[in-house]
């Protein structure tokens, strides 16, 4: 565990340079756009209407999820979604991606993925903001269950950070690695339970649908807004969601500890 406490150290001493690559980061993405940063929030609607209009309208016939309305079952579970695969995606190509510059600095590379994960952290937040605002005026007030909210969030940063960490090495050292990531990220777009219920499938496949981390992070929001369920409910899969983002964070710390010094031999 030497080498994820000082993973976590270079993470903890340099955060306020992760925030301001971050603030450079956000600024530079869409510098040469007209609407500027205004393409963060116009992509996610342009996706939200398509599926909605396919989904929800299409394929269900404006059917009801749970008792409510499709549309509101879409945006909890999909505007997560919008955070964390953006988030792996560049994460995991951002060592690759600035290795050529801060190996010539003393520059603390662990952060890189750490800065991907912020500068789609804040468009986030204002993603989270306007969704509560949607979900109010279609029916679903705040609840005592949004004091949950924050321990979500640590928990979506933790396992995105442990997965870009690992991936990040693999993807440096293996190109072809970032190519299979972002097939993978597609499929479990559709694999994970964004755009439909979980409970109409059959009971045999749940305990494999919840082998995949992401569903539980998609299902606490969904708790938290919607369906008025506690985090610590269902200890079980709690544990299992901890115990396997400790060990991504685990083996990506140590990968990334052995080969950081060689990163720039794989280019």
């Amino acid at each position: 565990m030497k080498f994820v406490f000082l993973i976590i150290k270079e993470q903890l001493t340099n955060i306020h340079l992760m925030l301001r690559l971050a603030t450079y980061e956000i600024k530079g993405k869409y510098l040469m756009h007209y609407l500027g940063v205004l393409w963060q929030f116009l992509n996610p609607a342009i996706q939200i209407a398509v599926y909605w209009l396919i989904f929800g309208l299409g394929i269900r016939g404006g059917g009801e999820v749970n008792g409510y309305p499709f549309f509101t079952f879409l945006i909890v579970g999909i505007i997560p979604w919008f955070f964390i695969s953006p988030s792996i995606n560049q994460g995991s190509n951002s060592v690759f991606k600035q290795i050529k510059l801060v190996s010539k600095m003393k520059f603390p590379i662990s952060i890189l993925p750490s800065v991907s994960i912020l500068s789609n952290f804040f468009n986030f937040l204002v993603m989270l903001t306007l969704m509560v605002v949607i979900l109010y005026f279609n029916g679903v007030t705040p609840s005592l269950y949004l004091l949950q909210l924050p321990y979500y969030l640590f928990c979506t940063i933790v396992f995105l950070y442990a997965t870009t960490l690992l991936f990040s090495t693999f993807s440096t050292i293996v190109r072809d690695f970032q190519s299979l990531l972002q097939s993978t990220l597609r499929m479990l777009f559709y694999l994970s339970p964004i755009l439909w219920d979980i409970h109409m499938m059959p009971d045999i496949f749940d305990p494999i649908i919840k082998l995949n981390p992401i569903y539980y992070l998609i299902d606490g929001y969904r708790n938290t807004f919607l369906y008025n369920i506690w985090f610590f409910e269902d200890v079980n899969f709690l544990m299992y969601f901890w115990i396997v983002t400790i060990f991504l964070l685990y083996i990506g710390s140590s990968l990334h500890m052995k080969f950081r010094k060689k990163f720039i031999d794989y280019l």
